[in-house]
């Protein structure tokens, strides 16, 4: 296979080039990295469109800040490593010394023909054909698929503006799919098979403080193993050679970098339009064929499911689910580990703890999800900010933690119940044979149930001698009829199997719970 010289065109720095959006106040711009962190105690906020971007932004950007603070060295004791994040944030703002030196290290060009940042400049020699810029980009066709909703088409491939090009990497890095790619020739074998990225189908947690300074301060990881090599961890952009798929995953999941930005599955080359503020097409295969190390990211949830024999598959994540409120994981995440749950908050509510007052009291989490299936079809992408709320968990307020919980299970306790006795009702009413699909008053009586369980949560916060049961069961009980309104009026047998329907919400509700 004969190799294609890699193109000459403008640089495009990722360091110096704006290409991440932010928010001040209600002004918007955009910066690149190095900005991002001179100026992050004057910046609100990122502002990126696609939240799974923002949430692998984020991860990048909490390893550089433990690079240029110092808070990457693992032979310090928690209370050290505590008390030189207080020093850091006490500061106000980056070292603007320390954010130079880091940033003057490293190539951050996108189209360096050597080592173009995030990227492997051996598929152009690699692969036989580009993948396309329709491809790369999510939500345009490709392929054989129809172009329904797009004016985008085989014969109509629209360059992309290289700071969106950005984003989009990033998302394939860290949310790409599985399944057949594009080709990729190594030695002397060919192969199209790729694997899931690291946070596919994935919700993640992050702070969000007052400033972007007090967010990646905050966003940082502690080093929770035994022992790390010294020199040993990296990421893909600070070691002196290109990715080698061979080599891509060797050793432990080292901590920041590797943790944080060495994880991916796919490998990426773009292809640039001749003055490189656009990208015309891409490269999109597979990364490496050795299997997942297992490592737990620090933002994500986790259930545990201890009687399963696999190492693997005994940690397995909360999967993102648009149609889900976030209010819904209170529970997971204000609990504090315990060796016999069966849910692990997100490893970064282990450190918010030490976080300066001001700042914890402040200190709110946003939600990043992005609804997949497991292969190939993205459905959704989503994202929510939530109140302060560090100052109910376990550690600082046992019996709110307590409270939280309790109206969690419940609320999802009366959504179980509301299941059941609308189908059963539906059953009744319409003499109905048993089905594999949920009867029509199911899903619309569960429709009309959530919010009404997100009102009534918040209220029995504010009235902890309220029995929570009895509420959810209330609000159940105004969706089912909301829902079965029409069909009452019209049909007595819809209204009898509806209040018989009623009368067990409640019943149920009131039957006292086994004790744990």
């Amino acid at each position: 296979m004969s190799a294609l010289p890699p193109p000459t065109t403008t640089p495009f720095s990722a360091a110096d080039n704006p290409w991440i959006d932010v928010r001040t106040g209600g002004q918007y711009d955009q910066v690149g990295l190095r900005s991002l962190f001179l100026d992050a105690h004057r910046i609100d906020d990122l502002a990126l469109p696609q939240p799974p971007a923002a949430s692998a932004l984020l991860r990048i950007a909490a390893a550089i800040t433990a690079r240029i603070t110092g808070l990457d060295d693992p032979e310090l004791t928690a209370s050290q490593w505590n008390a030189l994040r207080r020093s850091r944030l006490a500061k106000g703002r980056f070292d603007p010394d320390a954010v130079h030196t880091y940033f003057d290290q490293y190539v951050w060009d996108v189209f360096d023909p050597v080592r173009p940042w995030l990227q492997t400049p051996s598929l152009r020699t690699e692969c036989d054909h580009s993948t396309g810029i329709n491809a790369f980009v999510p939500g345009r066709p490709a392929g054989r698929n129809f172009a329904w909703f797009s004016p985008h088409g085989h014969h109509t491939a629209e360059p992309v503006p290289t700071a969106e090009a950005l984003q989009i990497l990033l998302i394939h890095h860290y949310y790409g799919r599985s399944g057949t790619g594009t080709p990729r020739t190594q030695d002397g074998t060919t192969g199209g098979k790729q694997t899931s990225g690291p946070l596919r189908s994935s919700v993640s947690f992050h702070p969000l403080g007052r400033t972007l300074h007090e967010t990646l301060l905050a966003g940082v990881p502690a080093f929770t193993g035994d022992d790390q090599p010294p020199g040993a961890d990296s990421c893909p952009w600070e070691v002196s050679t290109p990715p080698d798929s061979q080599a891509t995953l060797h050793g432990p999941v080292t901590w920041p970098g590797r943790q944080l930005t060495g994880l991916s599955r796919h490998a990426i080359l773009l292809v640039p339009g001749d003055d490189g503020t656009t990208v015309t097409d891409a490269y999109l295969t597979w990364a490496t064929q050795e299997d997942k190390p297992i490592t737990t990211d620090p933002y994500l949830a986790y259930r545990i499911i201890p009687e399963t024999k696999k190492v693997d598959q005994r940690r397995i994540i909360h999967r993102a689910d648009a149609s889900r409120a976030w209010w819904r994981d209170l529970e997971t995440l204000l609990l504090a580990p315990d060796e016999h749950g069966t849910q692990c908050r997100p490893a970064i509510f282990d450190t918010l703890n030490d976080l300066p007052e001001p700042l914890r009291r402040s200190l709110r989490i946003r939600v990043h999800g992005f609804d997949q299936d497991g292969q190939a079809v993205d459905h959704q992408w989503y994202t929510a900010i939530t109140p302060p709320l560090l100052n109910w968990t376990q550690e600082h307020d046992p019996a709110k933690a307590q409270r939280i919980a309790e109206c969690c299970r419940e609320a999802e306790q009366a959504a179980q119940r509301l299941q059941t006795v609308a189908k059963k009702a539906w059953d009744t009413a319409m003499r109905s044979r048993r089905r594999t699909t949920p009867p029509p008053w199911v899903n619309k009586s569960l429709t009309r149930y959530w919010p009404k369980a997100e009102t009534v949560f918040w209220q029995l916060l504010e009235e902890p001698d309220t029995p929570a049961p009895a509420a959810f069961a209330a609000a159940a009980a105004a969706a089912l009829r909301e829902t079965t309104e029409a069909a009452r009026t019209r049909q007595t047998s819809a209204a009898r199997a509806v209040a018989h329907a009623v009368q067990d919400l409640y019943r149920r509700s009131a039957t006292p719970r086994k004790a744990a």
